[in-house]
């Protein structure tokens, strides 16, 4: 299955708070209490050097990536100050105009979540990304002498599973091969299960994963799926390191893989996944993996952010 190798957990660096807050009003129950330390997000960077309307503006976006990084569905100005390294009051305050800006919603006393609008703004991001991306497919398919290829999404109602979105399979027909719609659509949709779930998986953040390790392996997933979570979790840092995986009867018996990630602006948004049957593919050729590696590379430069006019 490949070299073993321990996943490291995100790191914390510290950060001062921002002296130029720019909250005047102190939270509920936070006037006069002692500064404490404060947990900063691994991508967090120090606002203390920034001009005052920027600082601001990474504040907020700090709070927003709070949300999305501790998991949960609603989190108290105590916790994100914590989590952000952000002054209580200022939390607050931000908290508060978000929610006049549609952004945040209080659903309980001193608790608060994100909008479904948050939601809204990535799906009008998605919009036209993915044109063309039936026509990368097919070339992968006919580069790899017939694979069956596969597109996958990450799930837009759950971080933690995946969708096929798009396949190219020639005139194939999936039952006669031994694939139900069962097998598209309810064991892949695992991200502990396959190439494709795995590199997924890889990318995504650790809130994230441990919630998907901590579900079962399904039923009917392979006899090569990943059973123990030590192992999982290694394959997931040689994914990283070598940028792809490589599955072996995964998701059903018989069948072997190669999956590449697709990266929008830095986060994990999809998989490629090419599959051979394992008489054919006992173990996947440099030229597989290469193409498959492409053939995600353009769907990533297909969603990767486009300088304006004035910047190209």
């Amino acid at each position: 299955m490949g070299q073993r190798t321990t996943a490291s957990g995100p790191s914390a660096s510290a950060t001062a708070p921002d002296p130029a807050s720019d909250a005047t009003t102190a939270a509920p129950g936070t006037a006069g209490q002692a500064e404490k330390p404060r947990q900063v997000p691994k991508n967090a960077s120090s606002t203390a050097s920034r001009t005052s309307g920027s600082g601001h503006a990474e504040r907020v976006f700090l709070v927003q990536t709070a949300f999305a990084e501790l998991g949960g569905s609603a989190h108290g100005p105590g916790e994100i100050a914590e989590f952000t390294g952000l002054d209580d009051s200022v939390v607050y305050r931000i908290l508060q105009s978000g929610i006049y800006q549609r952004i945040f919603e209080r659903v309980d006393r001193g608790l608060y979540r994100l909008r479904t609008s948050a939601a809204q703004l990535a799906f009008t991001a998605l919009d036209h990304r993915l044109d063309g991306a039936q026509t990368v497919l097919r070339d992968l398919r006919e580069a790899t002498d017939g694979g069956l290829v596969f597109l996958y999404m990450v799930a837009p109602f759950s971080g933690a599973q995946r969708q096929c979105v798009d396949m190219a399979v020639g005139d194939s027909d999936l039952a006669e091969l031994g694939m139900t719609p069962r097998d598209v659509l309810s064991v892949t949709r695992s991200l502990r299960t396959g190439a494709s779930g795995r590199t997924i998986l890889a990318y995504l953040p650790e809130v994230l994963q441990q919630r998907v390790l901590a579900e079962p392996v399904p039923d009917q997933a392979g006899p090569g799926v990943y059973r123990d979570n030590g192992a999982l979790v290694a394959s997931l840092a040689e994914v990283r390191d070598l940028g792809h995986a490589l599955g072996y009867e995964e998701c059903m018996a018989g069948w072997n893989s190669c999956a590449a990630p697709i990266m929008w602006d830095g986060s994990i948004m999809g998989a490629v996944l090419l599959l051979k049957l394992k008489s054919v593919m006992p173990v996947a050729p440099d030229g597989v993996i290469e193409a498959t590696k492409e053939a995600a590379a353009v769907l990533s430069r297909h969603g990767a952010a486009r300088p304006s006019a004035d910047q190209a």
